[in-house]
């Protein structure tokens, strides 16, 4: 599925922020909320996540049609290595291991970050090198 490249710029720019806050405040919780976003754009798609959800019905009206689109499977990878992140974020703040909560959270901000300011998606990025390894497993080399 072909995707407009500004939906998941967007979702970048308020996962950022959703971080950030979790980042600050220690907040599991928020954390844990953040995963569950994840989670949804992971296996669900992007058509599942809230934030996609918003992007297509608040912003993508007002905007005019995207001059490229891009293979939905790169950034729902992005969300499941986010979700990685964000769950063992999660489990640091709520066991009391402050410094993984804030960890894992610092590094899943940096990422959405990058994504959301620069265009640059880490996820992305290394997609097509698991694809690659999957498939030099799957032919015996």
């Amino acid at each position: 599925m072909q995707i407009d490249p500004r939906g998941p710029r967007f979702s970048a720019a308020l996962t950022s922020v959703v971080l950030a806050v979790a980042l600050i405040t220690g907040s599991g919780v928020l954390l844990a909320v953040q995963a569950l976003v994840f989670a949804l754009g992971a296996f669900g798609g992007l058509w599942l996540s809230p934030y996609g959800w918003l992007y297509r019905t608040l912003l993508l009206p007002r905007l005019a049609p995207p001059s490229e689109t891009e293979d939905e499977r790169p950034p729902r990878f992005a969300q499941g290595v986010g979700l990685v992140f964000a769950v063992v974020g999660t489990l640091g703040f709520l066991t009391g291991v402050a410094w993984l909560g804030l960890l894992a959270t610092a590094f899943a901000l940096a990422a959405a970050f990058l994504n959301a300011a620069f265009g640059y998606c880490l996820g992305c990025e290394i997609y097509p090198l698991v694809r690659h390894a999957q498939g030099r497993l799957g032919a015996g080399a």
